[in-house]
């Protein structure tokens, strides 16, 4: 989690223990640690999960049938229903407000009769499941105390907490308000004014961006507003604070790196360039060739270049990548490539061991398993040899290596590194970025993702990378076709495939786990691999999934790539860089397992020859929002589209993975939806920076 830019981290008040409070016992002190609640700072920064507007409530007579509101009325009675045996019972009671009476009912937990008494007055917030009689289970309560605070739990907009065990609702409200009046004014902002002018009143009007208020005006609006606006107003100014800390960071990362390092001059002069894009057989796109004069202008300045290249399936970013090694190549400079599995380390072993033959470029391939090399590299007829003026090194004194993780490892201290290239970049954690460039003197970073970022994560992720994106697809690709299939029309699905592996196309078949679940809820490869080879006999059918070991994975693809295996079936390892041109089908079961952009990133691994290809998503969609989310990859291609819903709907730990991707934990920024905050935050960010 980051470290918010509250004031409590300056300003002493706000820093001293919860439990140096008055009515903060050793329980108490307790109960508001498990909520991480230990400085006074934190308290006044714990957000309300809703907020109830008791200046109106609902008539229980006019509740509806599924529509969450808040009651209030006197109990008339009460009792636990216990059933024999003792495994089963429910605690209800029945509120009475005039106009009706509601029946509100717990199951299981008969303690609850111990809280409540017969005349009590009680809010009650739920949503009814009955009418007949009316009837809410396990609402949330408070019960209604006539005592001097009042003021702060009725007449007004209330803020409902998340809670712990043994810690009510009133009290903790009662407690924030009674901390916020005294601790207030010891609310700094943090930015001395650059981010937003302080509120003149005292409640700020309702603003939108870039008119936030003050930093102190937007706690208080948040614990208790005046209108529900002003709490979405608050929650804004204080996402806008930990955006601009993160940004801060990132960007004064940035600043050191121009300040105290020298880019290597790596930008080449074509002498391999040329005559290796002659030898692959298409032109570059206009997309592939305007991120290349990105890429050797900052090969070719004074500070390291930084910067991420994003390209969607398909796009041709591992051409790119080639150019953007033979740039660092030409001038002399060694270069490492990592990729997240060994299977895709392979596949691009292979392919720049074929592209670099020619030039006589040594390759070398590191994993955890396996160290291969071409050590005996030929010259061809384009090489040009050096000239004795020349600034540049032989192509032969250079060397590509290509790995996994094992380049990370302290076995692996390359000589005059110039380029790190990172391959699925959202594959590794930061750390792990930065151990492989400190194995050079400041190399060129260049890292690559298949996987659509959304603008908003990408700013946050990769604020310190100038980005290029690849918008366009080679020409000569076969259209992709997509198809949102349930698990009853799988025969027909099956039929289709095999009429497709006669005509000579191959298949990938994808399931979500490699052994079966105790529960057989998901299919898995190994027991759907044994049904299918007799269902499509005699076409051959490989299994490839994790638990293999490194040869077995690297026969199965070879027999796949050479046509021997007709279809594949897999799990998501498959995922990032597999490019067989002539697999143009894709079954992909237990869809609704996958995310959208992991979903997306597979079907990529079809589509990449000249004839059409077809993929099927079959799901078990029990609510429409499923089939409304799966119908986005029926209906486009677009990977950034699909990316932006995926973040929607799952946030950024869950789309990238949290521990790998970086994303810090926010408790009011919310980048599925504050793309303008972030905007905003790297703008202020760098004045900050200029200022300071």
């Amino acid at each position: 989690m980051i470290r918010l830019p509250s004031s409590s981290a300056r300003a002493s008040p706000l820093g001293a223990p919860l439990a140096a409070l008055r009515g903060v016992g050793p329980e108490r002190a307790a109960q508001l640690a498990r909520l991480g609640l230990h400085t006074i700072g934190d308290l006044l920064l714990h957000r309300p999960r809703r907020y109830e507007d008791r200046r109106r409530f609902l008539a229980v007579a006019d509740l509806q049938l599924g529509k969450a509101a808040t009651a209030r009325g006197k109990i008339v009675a009460l009792g636990v229903k216990r059933w024999r045996g003792g495994s089963k019972s429910v605690f209800e009671f029945i509120l009475d407000d005039g106009t009706a009476r509601l029946h509100c009912r717990w199951w299981n937990l008969p303690f609850m009769e111990k809280y409540f008494r017969p005349g009590e007055e009680v809010l009650v917030y739920g949503k009814p499941n009955s009418l007949k009689p009316r009837t809410i289970d396990h609402p949330e309560t408070e019960i209604v105390k006539t005592d001097e605070e009042d003021f702060v739990h009725l007449n007004r907009i209330v803020p409902i907490y998340p809670l712990t065990e043994g810690l009510p609702q009133r009290w903790l409200r009662s407690f924030i308000w009674q901390t916020l009046e005294e601790y207030e004014s010891s609310i700094l902002d943090p930015w001395n004014g650059l981010a937003v002018p302080a509120s003149a009143g005292p409640r700020p009007p309702q603003r939108a961006i870039p008119d936030l208020p003050g930093r102190a005006d937007a706690v208080h609006m948040l614990h208790f507003p005046e209108e529900m606006a002003d709490a979405e107003i608050a929650r804004q100014r204080l996402a806008l604070d930990e955006f601009l800390e993160l940004q801060v960071a990132v960007q004064r990362r940035r600043k050191n790196l121009l300040a105290n390092a020298k880019g290597l001059p790596c930008a080449g002069d074509n002498h391999l360039i040329k005559p290796f894009l002659k030898q692959l057989g298409f032109t570059l796109t206009e997309a592939q060739t305007r991120v290349l004069r990105q890429i050797r202008r900052d090969m070719s300045g004074s500070h390291p270049m930084r910067r991420l290249l994003q390209g969607d399936v398909g796009a041709g970013k591992t051409v790119v990548a080639a150019c953007v090694a033979l740039m660092a190549l030409e001038s002399g400079f060694n270069v490492a490539l990592m990729a997240p599995t060994e299977i895709l380390a392979a596949q691009h072993f292979q392919a720049f061991n074929r592209w670099f033959r020619s030039p006589g470029i040594r390759v070398e391939l590191r994993t955890g398993n396996r160290k291969t090399s071409n050590l005996e590299p030929r010259t061809s007829n384009f090489e040009r040899s050096e000239s004795a003026n020349s600034a540049l090194r032989t192509p032969h004194s250079a060397l590509l290596t290509i790995g996994t993780h094992a380049l990370i490892e302290s076995g692996f201290a390359p000589d005059n590194l110039g380029l790190v290239i990172i391959d699925e970049q959202h594959r590794f954690g930061v750390a792990q970025r930065e151990k492989l460039v400190r194995k050079g003197r400041y190399p060129h970073l260049l890292v690559m993702t298949a996987t659509p970022i959304p603008r908003t994560l990408g700013l946050t992720l990769y604020g310190d990378l100038d980005i290029s994106v690849i918008d366009q697809l080679p020409a000569g690709r076969g259209r992709l076709k997509t198809f949102l299939r349930t698990a009853d029309k799988l025969p027909k699905v099956f039929d289709f495939i095999r009429d497709k592996l006669k005509e000579g196309r191959q298949a990938y078949l994808v399931y979500p786990r490699v052994e079966e679940s105790d529960g057989g809820e998901l299919k898995a490869v190994i027991t759907e691999w044994e049904k299918l080879q007799k269902e499509f006999a005699p076409s051959q059918i490989g299994l490839l999934h994790g638990r293999l070991n490194p040869e077995e994975k690297e026969r199965v693809m070879a027999d796949f790539r050479a046509n021997r295996v007709q279809a594949l079936v897999t799990t998501s390892l498959i995922e990032v860089g597999v490019d067989v041109p002539n697999a143009t089908v894709m079954l992909i079961e237990n869809t609704e397992r996958f995310g959208l952009a992991q979903l997306h990133q597979l079907r990529g691994r079809i589509g990449r020859g000249a004839h059409e290809s077809y993929c099927v998503l079959v799901a078990d969609i029990k609510t429409e929002e499923a089939r409304r989310r799966l119908k986005v990859l029926e209906e486009t291609t677009d990977g950034f589209r699909i990316a932006e819903e995926d973040l929607k709907l799952r946030g950024p730990g869950e789309l990238l993975g949290q521990q790998q991707s970086g994303v810090p934990s926010f408790r009011f920024g919310d980048l599925a939806s504050d793309r303008a905050l972030v905007e905003r935050a790297r703008a202020l960010a760098k004045a900050w920076l200029e200022k300071t």
